[in-house]
């Protein structure tokens, strides 16, 4: 009996240390229930408006996102005209990308080769099982989000690779991503018309 009630402590302290210690009670739960509906949902459809530094350069593009957890994941050019209507498509389980249209790969941002379009999947990626560092409620105008900041747990603040994630606390919807390599912003993108889906629950009825 003891065993079993040791055990049950133990999770409300698992919970409130998901966050590495840094943040609020309630937006360390809010971040943990936030990263369920992530590791359930299905596919999602987005728009986002992605900029890319590389310092000397800035490209932004606007981006049509499709993705589907066992399917691909499409990402629709809309900005800037001249590559318009380009498509990226990443199958499900690859990391290689494939081009209906001009290449739009501008080179890596990182020493592992991160790229603007990768930036999708590398921001959905840490949504899921990145390891949440820092979790807090943010004024916004009249309104809240809650914001994650995921790193490596072996890095201090600034070094690495460092993702940072807003989401609406409601509907769970991500409207803002940044990925910063050694304390410089090189992804930022701003999110709209966010739409998840998640496969419905099996029936609980017991069978006749």
């Amino acid at each position: 009996m003891r065993e079993k009630v040791c055990a049950l402590m133990m999770i409300p302290v698992l919970l409130l240390s998901a966050c590495g210690g840094t943040g609020e009670s309630g937006a360390e739960e809010l971040a943990l229930e936030i990263r369920s509906r992530y590791i359930e949902m299905t596919a999602c459809t987005a728009h986002l408006e992605l900029t890319a530094d590389y310092g000397q350069r800035v490209y932004r593009y606007g981006v049509d996102l499709s993705w589907e957890k066992e399917g691909e994941t499409c990402l629709t050019i809309t900005a800037p005209e001249n590559v318009a209507g380009t498509v990226a498509h990443i199958a499900n389980g690859e990391t290689a990308l494939e081009y209906d249209g001009v290449m739009v790969e501008t080179g890596a941002l990182d020493e592992e080769g991160l790229s603007p379009m990768d930036a999708v999947p590398a921001l959905f990626a840490d949504a899921r099982e990145g390891f949440l560092a820092e979790c807090t409620l943010e004024d916004w105008d009249g309104s809240q989000r809650l914001h994650v900041v995921c790193r490596d747990p072996e890095e201090a603040p600034g070094a690495g690779r460092e993702t940072e994630l807003w989401f609406d606390p409601d509907s769970g919807a991500l409207v803002r991503g940044e990925i910063s390599v050694e304390g410089s912003t090189v992804i930022q993108s701003e999110w709209s018309d966010f739409q998840m889906s998640a496969a419905e629950a099996e029936s609980s009825e017991p069978r006749a």
